[in-house]
């Protein structure tokens, strides 16, 4: 069905990333399914780098990373009615040449909006699972720590729904994006001693995965506040103990749960409210009518590029939130 070659990023050992070619798909497509050139694909540096360093669990190398991408339709099954070649598509694929995506997985582009754009409608989601079940209701003041590329896009997310948003990160470049890009409050740090902040902030959203941000979380929310954890904690930072913690959580009455966007399912269902899919598509029609900037988020570089790419997320964090893998260029 793929004649030509396919290409996939690999993670072949800790900090050893490479474009490798891959055995062509040469199965018949499916009554249901699509398949696509991929043209764009996102990184996401928080889980991606952590597969870089070998820090999943769950996977051994060599393993290929990536969920946000979009593709070019070049043949879709007969069941599948609303695509026809040449149509823009956004799927959770990883970073490869091809996709094939049953027609239920994946989210036609609305028009207007760009392959480059659209990508970021996956890490929107990541923290729209958060705007949909917390408690804390618009204008209500709302705290985002870490401005990686998921904590910039929560911040700009919360704002466009009407919340008064602080961003928090401790690196300047980040505090510059956010600024330059259209986050208009931002700090180096959880001002929980500022009478403005102190006990009146609904909601924290801790997306720096450093404890300290989320023990400062604690100390800054009003009574029955949330401190909702996004970003995994892939290793210790600090010598706080559970007993700082604790003690904090249960003497200023705070709420701390999981950020873990899979709270919800991936596609709707009776009496569940929102799911992954129905996130993703407001994601993609807020990218498309602007109500989300993200521009000049993320550079764009050739697949080939990717040992230098998670070279610089890594060791160089403040030269760019993201990157684009740009899959016309092989």
């Amino acid at each position: 069905m793929m004649s030509d070659s396919q290409y996939s990023v690999r993670f072949l050992d800790v900090e050893r990333a490479e474009l490798v070619e891959v055995e062509p798909d040469v199965q018949p497509l499916k009554p249901n399914e699509v398949i696509g050139r991929t043209v764009k694909s996102l990184v996401s540096p928080g889980t991606e780098l952590a597969g870089y360093m070998g820090q999943w669990n769950w996977a051994r190398f060599p393993v290929t990373p990536g969920y946000a991408a979009v593709f070019e339709v070049t043949a879709a099954g007969d069941e599948v009615k609303d695509l026809q070649p040449g149509d823009m598509a956004f799927c959770m694929g990883e970073h490869k040449s091809w996709q094939r995506v049953p027609r239920e997985y994946l989210l036609p582009l609305p028009a207007g909006l760009s392959p480059q754009a659209a990508p970021f409608a996956r890490l929107m989601g990541v923290t729209m699972t958060t705007l949909t079940t917390t408690t804390a209701r618009p204008p209500a003041k709302v705290i985002v720590t870490g401005l990686g590329i998921v904590g910039h896009l929560a911040a700009k997310l919360f704002a466009a729904s009407g919340y008064d948003v602080l961003a928090v990160d401790p690196l300047e470049a980040r505090r510059a994006i956010a600024l330059r890009t259209g986050i208009s409050k931002v700090a180096p740090v959880i001002p929980f001693d500022d009478p403005e902040y102190s006990g009146r902030v609904a909601l924290v959203v801790e997306c720096s995965g450093h404890e300290q941000a989320a023990m400062d979380a604690c100390k800054v929310v009003q009574k029955r506040g949330e401190v909702v954890i996004v970003a995994a904690m892939w290793k210790q930072r600090t010598n706080l103990t559970a007993f700082d913690l604790l003690n904090t959580v249960f003497n200023r009455y705070v709420t701390v749960r999981s950020g873990w966007e899979w709270e919800l399912p991936l596609l709707p269902t009776d009496f569940r409210t929102n799911s992954i899919h129905g996130n993703i598509t407001g994601a993609l029609r807020w990218l498309a009518e602007d109500r989300v900037n993200v521009t000049g988020l993320a550079e764009q570089r050739s697949p080939r590029d990717a040992q230098q790419v998670y070279q610089q997320l890594l060791h160089r964090p403040e030269q760019s939130l993201s990157v684009l893998f740009d899959w016309t260029m092989l």
